[in-house]
């Protein structure tokens, strides 16, 4: 039986990729801060589904509990076949409204992590000759607004560079760049998007099960939502300077 280990697992995006996963008959590591909800998640799960979910509490802003995770992904003799790198938050004001302090304690989430998570992954995996990496990046990546967008289109292109290396070695990386998404991301961050039309809007069930199939093509970059194809297209084609004038940013700030 596969097992998957998702961070970010208990809400949002990452719980829903762990109701998919267990649905499917994969046992699951489950990664977040929150043990209560960690433990109820695991319940449920277990008693739906029949799967085993081991949770693994970790702060994964903090240096040494990542590399908790990191030796869990590492551990030959209970391998890890799916790891999707879901942790991460946005800050609700511009940079230069935030205390440098909160701008870097994001980053390490959003960048670090992923690096050292991906990394003790890829070698494990490489090694065993299968598996699979996900990185949940943001359209966002593909704009220039601050340092979320900054450490999203990091995300993307290092993704693209691992799955580069590990071309013919049977596991492959997926970066997967949703925009709006129904969850608890903004109200988290106190980010109001109350004038947003309703097309915009991404629904988690449908996203995780287009990304899970783009897994198993291979795909290297997985964007869901026709609207958001064409936005992300239209990113990657215009000028730069255009994206930097900041009007598609301000109108289409996507954030998981």
């Amino acid at each position: 039986m596969a097992t998957a280990l998702v961070t970010g697992a208990s809400a949002g995006i990452g719980k829903t990729f762990c109701e998919q996963l267990a649905q499917r008959g994969e046992d699951l590591v489950v990664v977040a801060r929150n043990v209560e909800r960690l433990e109820a998640l695991k319940t449920d799960l277990e008693s739906r589904f029949g799967v085993t979910v081991e949770v693994l509490v970790a702060d994964l802003s903090e240096r040494d509990q990542v590399q908790v995770v990191a030796d869990r992904l590492a551990d030959a003799d209970r391998p890890v076949d799916l790891l999707v790198n879901n942790a991460g938050y946005g800050l609700k004001r511009p940079f230069l409204r935030n205390p440098v302090e909160d701008e870097e304690t994001m980053l390490t989430v959003l960048v670090r992590t992923v690096m050292v998570l991906s990394h003790a992954a890829a070698l494990a995996m490489r090694e065993r000759g299968h598996g699979a990496i996900v990185n949940v990046s943001s359209v966002a990546g593909f704009m220039a607004s601050g340092t979320y967008s900054a450490a999203k289109s990091w995300v993307t292109v290092f993704s693209e560079g691992l799955a580069g290396d590990l071309k013919g070695t049977g596991v492959t990386v997926t970066a997967l760049c949703p925009g709006f998404t129904r969850t608890e991301f903004h109200e988290r961050a106190s980010i109001r998007h109350d004038g947003m039309p309703g097309f915009m809007w991404l629904d988690a069930d449908h996203l995780v099960r287009d990304c899970l199939a783009d897994v198993e093509k291979g795909k290297v970059i997985s964007v869901p939502g026709r609207q958001y194809k064409l936005i992300s297209t239209a990113l990657r084609s215009v000028p730069r300077p255009l994206v930097r004038q900041g009007k598609l940013a301000k109108t289409h700030r996507p954030q998981k």
